[in-house]
């Protein structure tokens, strides 16, 4: 779907994430100069028609005392990834669960989760209880724990608009 001027504003404004007030569609608004409720159905059918996948939010996890972070990744059978995916993503600790390609012969790894901890012994105890409560010991897996923090962001698909 080609989008008009207006969709491309919204868009626009909204690379930067929702701003922290109390009325932060109300501000997004006024930025694009339409009406909140014009604003809230384009976003709507953006949504509608795939234009946007989802709308959600960036929690800056550190600064809530989360420090501890790795990516659990699986090598699941191809016809169980949906059942495992979902199973996974499903607990309360788990922040983002998606399927990726195979790198064989190198990466033989398909279904990623990602969990945060206050210590790197709190994670590793979620892992394990999730492997034992969901039946997951017969799949292999790895934990790589995070080294660095690198910054945050939504994506970015729009140009500077003039």
């Amino acid at each position: 779907m080609a989008l008009n001027d207006t969709d491309k504003r919204i868009l626009y404004a909204l690379e930067d994430g929702l701003p922290i007030c109390p009325d932060p569609f109300t501000k997004i608004s006024k930025l694009v100069g339409i009406s909140e409720a014009k604003l809230l159905a384009r976003l709507q059918k953006l949504l509608d028609d795939g234009t946007l996948k989802r709308m959600g939010l960036v929690v800056r996890h550190h600064a809530l005392g989360y420090t501890a972070n790795a990516m659990v990744v699986w090598n699941v059978a191809d016809d169980q990834v949906v059942d495992i995916a979902t199973r996974i993503a499903a607990e309360p600790f788990v922040t983002l669960c998606y399927q990726r390609p195979r790198r064989l012969p190198d990466w033989p790894y398909n279904l990623f989760s990602m969990i945060h901890g206050r210590q790197r012994a709190d994670v590793i105890a979620q892992k394990v209880d999730m492997v034992e409560r969901l039946g997951l010991d017969d799949i292999a897996h790895d934990i790589l724990f995070s080294k660095r923090q690198f910054k945050q962001t939504g994506a970015k698909y729009c140009e500077a608009l003039a």
